[in-house]
């Protein structure tokens, strides 16, 4: 599952797009040097989000939305069509 889908479904689980999980991050205290275990247990206990849904929450609060060329195109599980994850929400992505 690329990063972009991991993001469109804890989006449609939890129906916050990922920039509000930015911005609930940043109240927390959480961002660029945060550990990714204490973002972790925080989404697995607030929002029920499994350790592969928390880990892409983990990249765009600690790094941004940019993904690196390793992902991209990869043609493996993780490969995204773009190197620049959209936050804004699934369905106003104008990508899809």
């Amino acid at each position: 599952m690329s990063f972009q889908a991991y993001l469109d479904n804890i989006e449609a689980k939890t129906g916050l797009t990922p920039r509000q999980f930015i911005a609930l991050a940043t109240d927390k205290g959480f961002g660029p040097g945060t550990k990714a275990a204490e973002i972790v247990a925080w989404l697995a206990a607030d929002y029920d989000l499994g350790r592969g849904h928390a880990m892409a929450l983990v990249h765009v609060i600690t790094k941004g939305p940019q993904l690196s060329d390793k992902h991209v195109n990869s043609g493996g599980p993780h490969a995204d069509p773009s190197d620049v994850l959209w936050l804004d929400g699934k369905d106003s992505n104008p990508n899809r």
